[in-house]
Parts: structure tokens; C-alpha cells; sequence
């Protein structure tokens, strides 16, 4: 094995296959309805990575049926966790973040919850009631990290610094709540070495699950009327591969990787056009990592420790 794949990290935790199934249960961000500005993230469009199933005029319970009915007719003995996945879904009072939850926990099936949601949204108070569910079921909280530099938040406008992130991340983790990160390769202003120098940052936090995706320009975005304008450079398939496996190679080799890129639909995708499904990718990755002979963790500080990919 040349990385830790989520799936492997997955069946280590249930007896059986577990699948994600997105809920967009009706929430916006602080940075949309002006707490923190307005407009939200520069490349930001909820549509590109929403599921068909995902409908917010219904509940979650009909939403995760829905999603159950989908991919149900492949796999009759799936189970599921409902993933809390459009805008901040932290992003409300607690009593009605506990309805949402506790709704989905209550679907046959669903055997855990994630919760996508930004550093900056979420308090003691929550983690802690977080921490009371986790007793019961699996809870992953996926914090949006994107990048490490604080000079890149504030250009794509994400309204929270990497301190915010760190204090979130370790608060989380503190109440054993398992803690996902998301970032993005290839921000405007942001060169190959420096995303890969990142990965050491990203192994200092207590993430036990990573997403890295390769950055999109998608129509009806700020980014996308930036990059009209001034265009700036977006990798190539062979350069992000590149990129991904050196980036592969300085992370921490116990951090479980979930998948190395987005694919947005045709009809919103400005570039890149790479025409490569996201198993496609990953096919990539892992054919040059095996003939090269390189591994995740190799040139990481924790390489030379006890801690090695699970075989």
C-alpha cells in the first residue's frame, strides 16, 4: 500500500461497507450573510459538488432515503453515514443542529454522521454535545482548511486565519471526535513547493483524515471572473500528480487520505479540463507512486518513527 486510502482507514472501524450519503439540510455561511462579509469563498459554488439526491425542500430523513434508494440498488447490505455537506453545518443554535443530527442517526441504516463545516463555527458547547453522540455513534467533524497561508485566505476571502483552524482542529480531537481537513492545491498565488512544504504543517495537526483537491474554476464565481481577467496558471494532470505524491510523501503516514480531486460538472467546470474521473486520477497517483517507489510519509518527520501505513 503506498498511501493510506480512506476506505482501508474506513474498514478498520465498521464490519461492513459504509458509504457517504450528502444531506443539504438548508444552511449558508457567515461569510455569505454578512456576519463575516458577503459573497462567500471566491471559488465557491455549492452546486458543483452536490449530489442529485440532495434536495433542500426535503428533510434529512427523505434525503438520506433518497440516497439509500441510489445507491442501494448496487449494494443491498450498505450501511451509511449522512454527511452534513452544503455551506456550515455548524452553522445554527444548538438545539436545532441536535434536531438535524438526531434525525439522521434515527434513519435505518445510518450508522454514523459527518459534519462539514468551517474552524470558526463551532464552540465548546457544540463539541461537547459532539462528544456525547460520539459515545454512540461514529462523529467526524471535516473542517474546510484549504491552505495554510493567511495571505491566501484572505485573497480567496475565507474569513478565518490558519490559527483558527489549528484551535478547532485540537479542540475537536481533544474530545475524541474524529477530525477531517480539506485543502486545496493549486490556490491562486500559491506555488507547487510551497503546497508541498504544507503537508509537514497539515501532519503537526491532529487530523486523522485528509481531502486534497486540485483547484477549479467554476462558472458564476468570483474566481472565475479573477481568472478571466487575469489568468493564472492551473496544473496540468501531470503536474498535480506530481505535485499530490511529493505532497504524499512529506504527510504524516497514519493520516488516512480520502481522495486527491473534485470532479464539477461539465456544465459549471471553466478549467482545468483534465477529462479524468476522480478513480482515474487516483489510478494515476498510485501507478507512478508504485513504479517510482515512493510512499506516503517517506520524507516526513514522522518517517523515521514507529508510526508506518497500515498494510
Amino acid at each position: 500500500m503506498v498511501y493510506l486510502d480512506y476506505g482501508t482507514w474506513l474498514r478498520k472501524r465498521f464490519p461492513f461497507k459504509v458509504q457517504k450519503l450528502s444531506v443539504d439540510a438548508g444552511f449558508t455561511c457567515p461569510n455569505r450573510d454578512g456576519r463575516i462579509g458577503t459573497g462567500g469563498c471566491i471559488y465557491c459554488n455549492n452546486q458543483s459538488f452536490s449530489p442529485v439526491y440532495c434536495n433542500r425542500q426535503l428533510s434529512v430523513r427523505e434525503q438520506l432515503e433518497e440516497g439509500k434508494r441510489f445507491f442501494g440498488r448496487k449494494y443491498s447490505d450498505m450501511r451509511y453515514m449522512a454527511y452534513f455537506q452544503s455551506f456550515t453545518n455548524t452553522y445554527a443554535d444548538l438545539d436545532h443542529l441536535r434536531r438535524l443530527y438526531e434525525e439522521a442517526l434515527e434513519v435505518d441504516g445510518i450508522v454514523g454522521i459527518v459534519i462539514g463545516t468551517r474552524p470558526d463555527c463551532v464552540t465548546p458547547t457544540l463539541l461537547d454535545y459532539l462528544q456525547q453522540l460520539n459515545r454512540h455513534t461514529m462523529v467526524t467533524v471535516e473542517y474546510g482548511i484549504e491552505t495554510a497561508n493567511d495571505h491566501t485566505l484572505r485573497l480567496i476571502n475565507r474569513g478565518h486565519d490558519f490559527p483558527c483552524s489549528r484551535r478547532a482542529v485540537e479542540q475537536t480531537a481533544e474530545r475524541g471526535i474524529t477530525v477531517g481537513g480539506h485543502i486545496i492545491i493549486g490556490l491562486p498565488g500559491e506555488t507547487a513547493e510551497e503546497s508541498i512544504a504544507q503537508a509537514s504543517i497539515m501532519s503537526e495537526l491532529r487530523l486523522d483524515i485528509l481531502k486534497i483537491h486540485q483547484m477549479q474554476i467554476i462558472k458564476g464565481t468570483r474566481l472565475a471572473a479573477m481568472y478571466s481577467e487575469h489568468p493564472f496558471h492551473l496544473y496540468s494532470p501531470e503536474e498535480y500528480i506530481e505535485t499530490v505524491i511529493s505532497y504524499l510523501e512529506h504527510l504524516r503516514p497514519d493520516m488516512a487520505v480520502e481522495r486527491f480531486a473534485s470532479q464539477s460538472p461539465k456544465e459549471l467546470l471553466i478549467a482545468p479540463q483534465w477529462g479524468l474521473k476522480n478513480y482515474e486520477l487516483t489510478n494515476l497517483v498510485v501507478n507512478k507512486m508504485k513504479r517510482e517507489g515512493r510512499r506516503q510519509g517517506s520524507l516526513s518527520t514522522e518517517s523515521n518513527s514507529s508510526i508506518a501505513i497500515p498494510e
